[in-house]
């Protein structure tokens, strides 16, 4: 899938990225990288990225990740995340890229890591998806 069709299949499945401003630049099973702008609407005080904003990207770009690695007639949901911080954002450019840490039938375990225009680790997220054929709330 092209750049431009992996973000139209992010914004139709999950309608929040849109708000996020995430755009996708590529995505295969191994990998998939994203960006966003820095917008003061999603800085806390002293106009820093919202740490709960780089927990919605990095989430979403890690479902996109989960989803590429499904078997076929599968759906995925995340069940548990973690982010650690290590620096502030307060402009620019963010870069994420998720990769699989473990793809099996029940789970797969995603790890994704933001970073700066500048290219330093801004936070690392690693995520736990539920593999499902059942449809939502079954």
């Amino acid at each position: 899938m092209s750049p431009d069709e992996l973000t139209t299949l992010a914004h139709s499945q999950m309608p929040f990225t849109v708000l996020l401003g995430l755009e996708v630049l590529s995505g295969r099973p191994e990998e998939v990288t994203a960006g966003v702008v820095w917008k003061a609407d999603f800085c806390t005080a002293g106009g820093l990225i919202h740490g709960g904003y780089l927990m919605a990207v990095a989430d979403s770009i890690g479902a996109v990740c989960a989803f590429l690695n499904l078997p076929d007639g599968a759906t995925t949901s995340t069940v548990e995340s973690k982010t650690n911080f290590f620096r502030p954002v307060t402009g620019g450019a963010i870069g994420l890229r998720a990769t699989p840490v473990h793809t099996g039938g029940t789970i797969i375990v995603v790890q994704t890591d933001v970073s700066s225009e500048a290219g330093k680790l801004v936070s690392r997220t690693t995520q736990t998806q539920a593999v499902t054929t059942r449809g939502v709330g079954s």
